[in-house]
């Protein structure tokens, strides 16, 4: 006869579960777990959350033109419409991993004009991301917000720390990203010859770069006709919106979980145990209009389901994941909850280890102001 376990001897074995051990099951495992049609790609449906997100774009622009001289829209419109600039990257991002549509050049038009449209290159940042999932969780092979090593933090100089540690500085790091990458690695989205790409991928960089370019043609030419300063109000300050909102998501897709979180080198990492200390978030109202991308672990290990499969595939795919799916923290309407798990991630989570396959993030405590002794 079966004994069921009791409440606290399974808050028992959550507190001692090992978030490095290696996992009882595999990806093919999950994957049968996860019901078909979840994988399912209906342009149409893409397409209709495209038009959704423009008319959404375009009223909000009338609405600010219209009542421009009334003080109190320009901070409302701002945190919506960055936020909306962040819900089409999202789209553009989908495009990029080809979940958007089983149709290739459909993927790209569409991932061209949203990406550009806020001034990401499409394939620059489609290559480097794909890297990012191919290798996420792997100490020195990953490409977003990639831990340092001791040695790299030691060489950095006080202004780079500055930017990294320093709250809120961290949420406006993209721009640079795109540019010049992170710290330890080099290399641009927007060079053709970077060491990101590959030979035969240069075309594809080149068209990126040329469609970024033209936004910014377009960009000054607006500021000509509407003048600076508007063109500031409607762009500018939603693109430095949207900048904090990839940035806030996007770390806490893999930091400042309750439990630190394991980073691999060697033969300790693999696709799947990499792909676990993914983290789920919960944005309260943001959820729908950002398309579920706090739906993370199963859209890591699987970016090809569509977004809007995503909550089912996750509550299918549980039953296997076990503790190794960590549940998040429900959300209010806003989820201000987050900005503690940000902040404590950002003042504590430095470098790691330069040796052992299996590592965690440590702190220099002199960056918070402590003193050693």
């Amino acid at each position: 006869m079966a004994v069921s376990s009791s409440p606290s001897s399974k808050k028992q074995e959550t507190i001692h579960f090992d978030p490095s051990a290696p996992p009882p099951f595999k990806v093919a495992d999950i994957r049968a777990a996860i019901p078909a049609h979840c994988w399912v790609k209906n342009p149409w449906r893409s397409l209709g959350y495209v038009l959704r997100d423009i008319l959404v774009i375009s009223s909000l622009v009338a609405i600010a033109v219209l009542f421009k001289n009334c003080s109190w829209v320009w901070p409302v419109y701002w945190v919506a419409q960055g936020t909306m600039f962040w819900a089409i990257f999202v789209l553009g991002h989908d495009c990029g991993h080809g979940s958007f549509s089983d149709i290739p050049n459909l993927n790209s038009i569409v991932g061209h004009i949203l990406h550009s449209a806020i001034l990401v290159p499409y394939h620059g940042w489609r290559i480097s991301h794909r890297t990012h999932h191919q290798n996420h969780g792997h100490v020195e092979n990953d490409e977003s917000w990639v831990p340092l090593t001791e040695k790299t933090y030691t060489k950095l100089d006080a202004p780079t720390k500055l930017l990294r540690f320093k709250v809120p500085l961290p949420l406006f790091a993209y721009p640079l990203y795109l540019w010049k990458r992170s710290p330890g690695k080099s290399g641009s989205h927007f060079n053709p010859y970077s060491d990101m790409f590959a030979p035969n991928e240069r075309g594809y960089i080149v068209t990126s770069t040329l469609c970024w370019t033209l936004m910014v043609a377009i960009l000054v030419y607006l500021s000509t006709v509407i003048g600076p300063t508007l063109l500031f109000k409607l762009y500018i300050v939603p693109y430095l919106i949207f900048v904090m909102w990839l940035d806030f998501v996007t770390y806490l897709h893999h930091h400042g979980h309750e439990q630190k979180l394991p980073w691999y080198r060697g033969k300790e990492w693999s696709y799947l145990r990499g792909g676990l200390t993914t983290v789920d978030r919960d944005y309260g109202i943001f959820n729908n209009i950002h398309h579920d991308i706090g739906t993370h672990v199963v859209h890591h290990l699987f970016p090809q389901i569509p977004h809007y499969h995503l909550i089912e595939a996750t509550n299918a795919a549980k039953p296997v994941l076990g503790n190794y799916y960590r549940e998040p923290k429900k959300s209010g309407p806003i989820p201000i909850h987050l900005i503690d798990n940000l902040v404590r991630s950002i003042k504590q989570d430095h470098y790691v280890s330069d040796s052992g396959d299996i590592v965690y993030y440590q702190t220099d405590y002199r960056m918070m102001g402590k003193k050693i002794e």
